[in-house]
Formats: C-alpha cells, structure tokens, sequence
C-alpha cells in the first residue's frame, strides 16, 4: 500500500511538474524577483482600498489551517465562515469546522463570543470601532476574527509591514473567477494574495507560510462568496443568551 501510495504521488508530482514546465525552464527554476514590485503594491493597496470604502458586506470562506507534529508530519484542519461586516463598528462571524464550533458577535459596546460545543459564552466589552476591537481581541483576548486583518481601513499598511520583496506571479482561477495571484515575502512569513481582475477588485484568495516554525505551515484562507449588498437587521449583531447557556470568562493574557 505504501509503495502504491508512493508511486501514485510520483506520478501526480511529475504531471505538476510537466504543467509548469513551459519553454523548457520551471517555473521553479526561475529567479525570485528582487525588491518591491510596484504593480504588486498597486494591486493590492487597491484591493484593501476597496473593501474599506464599503459600509457593508458579508463573505463566506473555506479556510485550511496546517498544524506541524512533533514527528515533523503535517496534520491539516478545515473549517468554514461567515462573516458580516457594517461599518464603523459591527462584527458578526460564524466558524465551524474540525476544530471550533463558534459565534463572534461585536455590536459596538461589547464582543460577545459563543462556543457552540459545550453551551457557553463569555461577553466583554470593547472599544467602539472595528479596527479598535480587533486589536482589543488579539491583544488581551488572543482572539482574532476571520480575515481579520482585510477589515482595517489600513489593511494594506498591515499586510506590507516589513515586506521586503513582492511580485505578480501572473493570472490564476479561483472559484471561477479571474485574479492576479500575488507573492509578498517578510522575515519570517510569506504571504500570496488572489485578487479579482475588474471594477471590483476582491480578494479571492489568501495564503501564509509561516517560515519561521518547522516545516513551514500554511494558513489558506479562499473567499467562496461575497457580497456588497447584504440585508442585515436588528438581530444581525444583537446577541442573546439561549436558555441553558452559561457566562464564563474570557482568558485574558
């Protein structure tokens, strides 16, 4: 079986290979671009830019978190989101999947976060902006929302700290739409961002290589849908406790 399974991923790695191989030369094989690409800058600075002009949206994704053994194999976790966004100051993210069952709720005054597995929740407030709550929940809290990071009005200057190289890979497919696939590298973290070609200049897709813990695990995040045009309403980012649930506190660092 372990011989079958070995040869099964020869096979699959060299149709890979033969893929990229164009010209006669990998792409594997070709110099990583020095410096800051100024093309890979534009287009993402215009993807953070347009996501902070809109007051509202919600986006569901598919996210895949790569968890490194002591033995040095890779085990890989899944889960899915929801996340809906009223600006200045209401949050409202729905997780679920191997490792959290999870409600995340920010109404402006107080983060309410709600573990669906056991019948708990913990409610604390927060300051009233989303940018301040955000660095509230993973500063004291050790919590960050999904995507969190694209939802600051200066998500570009946080993704680009202490970027030191980027370029434009080329043009990918995700979820059936056009994008630039982008590759920026930090000291200790590589980061590569699909945007959505056109007016709307979305981001599709993102992945981190954590390059300064074993076997570089990765963190992909791929934006299966979002929309613009979202109807919320009053008990959008209201929360109430079900009956039977308990109030515990929240493990502040």
């Amino acid at each position: 079986m372990q011989s079958s399974l070995r040869r099964g991923l020869a096979a699959t790695l060299a149709r890979v290979i033969a893929v990229v191989v164009v010209g006669g030369s990998s792409l594997a094989a070709q110099a990583q671009p020095e410096g800051l690409d100024p093309e890979a800058q534009r287009i993402l600075k215009s993807a953070t830019d347009f996501l902070a002009r809109q007051k509202q949206f919600s986006v569901e994704t598919r996210n895949t978190l790569e968890v490194v053994l002591k033995s040095g194999q890779k085990v890989e976790f899944n889960h899915t989101a929801r996340q809906s966004v009223q600006r200045p100051n209401k949050l409202r993210a729905e997780r679920t999947g191997d490792l959290v069952e999870q409600l995340f709720i920010y109404d402006g005054r107080s983060l309410t976060l709600r573990n669906l597995e056991n019948d708990v929740y913990a409610q604390v407030s927060a300051p009233d902006t989303l940018e301040g709550m955000l660095d509230f929940a993973r500063a004291s809290l050790d919590i960050v929302a999904p995507a969190g990071d694209l939802i600051y009005a200066n998500a570009y200057d946080i993704l680009m700290d202490g970027v030191t190289q980027s370029f434009v890979v080329g043009k990918s497919v995700i979820e059936g739409v056009r994008c630039d696939q982008l590759a920026f590298r930090a000291p200790h973290v590589d980061l590569q961002v699909w945007v959505q070609e056109g007016p709307q200049p979305l981001v599709r897709r993102f992945v981190i290589t954590t390059r300064d813990l074993p076997n570089a695990p990765q963190f992909a995040v791929t934006m299966t849908k979002w929309n613009l045009q979202p109807k919320f309403d009053a008990r959008t980012f209201r929360f109430v406790p079900p009956d039977g649930h308990k109030k515990v506190d929240f493990l502040t660092r």
